[in-house]
């Protein structure tokens, strides 16, 4: 069952993306800034933006199929990597959503979405460092019922 629902927030997670990517993309100047140094400026045009960002959305997102494919006896495995993959759409979101707002020529106080930033990162952290976790605790709990 938690699988089934986990597999539907991805998918909507994953539209989601998609979304986010299209609608960031159609607001972004033809030249898109990355990097505001006061030694160097990155900036990459909005199309090389948008291919990079829909490369590395669809990696992620199927990595899902190879997993599922892989390991299709340990559901445990695929129910936290489908969570793995909903906590890096939000990221994505809001990675997406950062540089677009940096790119748009509103006066903002970028201080107050950082919180948001470093709070999707600690999301991924969490969910990627409670595997071992759970895995060292069912090896445990196995041990002593043996």
């Amino acid at each position: 069952m938690a699988l089934k629902l986990l597999k539907a927030i991805w998918f909507l997670s994953m539209l989601a993306t998609l979304v986010a990517l299209l609608y960031v993309y159609a607001g972004l100047p033809h030249e898109v800034l990355i990097q505001d140094d006061t030694e160097a400026r990155v900036t990459i045009s909005n199309e090389l933006f948008f291919y990079l960002a829909m490369m590395l959305i669809a990696i992620s997102n199927a990595m899902v199929y190879v997993i599922a494919k892989v390991f299709k006896r340990d559901e445990d495995l695929r129910i936290w990597f489908y969570g793995l993959v909903i906590a890096l759409n939000i990221f994505f979101i809001i990675g997406m959503n950062f540089i677009s707002l940096y790119n748009s020529e509103e006066k903002f106080d970028y201080d107050r979405i950082a919180v948001i930033i470093y709070g999707s990162l600690g999301l991924i952290i969490l969910w990627a460092g409670a595997w071992p976790v759970y895995a060292i605790y069912k090896r445990l709990k196995f041990k002593f019922l043996v």
